[in-house]
């Protein structure tokens, strides 16, 4: 039987500009900086990556420089029956900021909940206190 599958949708205002959130994103020492976490990967298309010092592991999909990150991703929670999820990251420059647009499709459903405040604690909190400290 397929598993049930739930689409998160955020956006958030990070005080930098895209290229910066991009880089904090695709390169693995500012985005392990940022998250306090370790982080492996992200630069390259088919790049097998790693985040949260293991707990998230995937693969790049596509990237548009600066605007677009596309990756596969599961956790160390995810059933084992469990198809990847599909992560797409959009960037666009607002104000002096940049709009983070991220839909996290094909979640398992009943993990959903948990990865709504799990974004926001270990990724867009720590992403805004990272870039306004610089």
């Amino acid at each position: 039987m397929a598993q049930k599958t739930s689409t998160i949708k955020q956006v958030v205002l990070i005080p930098a500009e895209p290229k910066a959130v991009y880089a904090a994103l695709t390169d693995a020492k500012k985005h392990t900086a940022f998250t306090g976490a370790k982080a492996t990967g992200g630069a390259k298309v088919g790049e097998k990556i790693t985040a949260q010092d293991g707990y998230i592991t995937g693969k790049v999909l596509e990237l548009e420089k600066d605007k677009r990150i596309v990756q596969e991703w599961k956790t160390t929670e995810w059933p084992d029956d469990a198809e990847p999820s599909k992560l797409e990251i959009s960037l666009k420059k607002k104000g002096s900021g940049t709009e983070l647009t991220m839909v996290h499709s094909k979640v398992p459903s009943d993990q959903a909940e948990s990865y709504k405040g799990g974004w926001i604690e270990f990724y867009w909190d720590p992403m805004k206190k990272y870039f306004g400290k610089k």
